[in-house]
């Protein structure tokens, strides 16, 4: 997922991205639970609708922490705190998955990407002249694919498990391509990476909203983490192709 994207190890921008986890949940009144059976039909729009709400509330927490992270003129973070803090409270968020403490780890963990996302738009906001239209570009085309591939798979019902594997096989490789683009500067597969994480993350998308419509998904704390990786991947690729092409100095 492009979790540092656009940060290099000086703490200006570059590229890299990271993958993201699966596991299992449903959403109670008071408590989080889990089940070893795949859910029916009944629960698995139930839990449908409680991950939407909760991507939803982390969706805008993050917004919060960026707009906090832009005021107070917070500089980049170095792209190895970046990975360690991410990497750090994801395994404590899937620790935590099946107790209600999972909340509060989500929330630590899209609350510090807020604070890694701030200081990244403002650079694009500073370095082009219409930044202001990148970043509405990468946010509209961001909210197009995740509303329009989301619908898709919802609508159809089909199984996308059968992609699982090149997913993994893919977000492996592209994350290993990204931390190399970084470390020995590379800004043409840096870009690749970019690309090819946008293809990789529209097709976790469709992966996991067909993990939860077919009631393989259980848990719904790590159900949101997919989603919202994948849509802050998307993002932040988006935005860093938008930036090489369409960025006027």
């Amino acid at each position: 997922m492009s979790l540092f994207n656009n940060v290099n190890k000086n703490g200006a921008m570059g590229n890299s991205n990271l993958g993201s986890q699966n596991a299992q949940v449903a959403f109670g009144n008071s408590e989080v639970f889990e089940e070893d059976a795949p859910l029916s039909t009944a629960e698995a729009n139930k839990m449908i609708r409680n991950t939407y709400t909760l991507l939803s509330m982390t969706l805008l927490f993050t917004a919060v922490m960026a707009g906090v992270a832009m005021k107070i003129n917070m500089p980049p973070m170095h792209w190895l705190i970046v990975l360690g803090g991410y990497i750090g409270l994801l395994f404590l968020t899937s620790w935590l998955k099946n107790s209600i403490w999972g909340l509060a780890a989500i929330f630590a963990l899209t609350g510090f990407m807020g604070l890694t996302l701030g200081p990244i738009i403002s650079a694009y906001l500073t370095m082009f002249s219409n930044g202001a239209m990148l970043v509405m570009m990468a946010f509209g085309s961001t909210a197009t694919i995740f509303l329009g591939l989301s619908g898709y798979a919802l609508a159809s019902r089909k199984d996308f498990s059968f992609i699982g594997g090149f997913l993994f096989v893919g977000i492996l490789v592209a994350f290993l391509a990204g931390i190399g683009a970084i470390v020995f500067n590379l800004p043409g597969l840096s870009l690749a990476v970019s690309g090819m994480f946008v293809l990789l993350m529209s097709g976790l998308i469709l992966y996991q909203t067909s993990d939860m419509i077919h009631g393989r998904e259980t848990n719904y704390i790590m159900a949101t983490v997919t989603l919202y990786v994948s849509i802050y991947n998307l993002f932040l690729s988006l935005l860093h192709l938008f930036g090489a092409f369409m960025g006027e100095k």
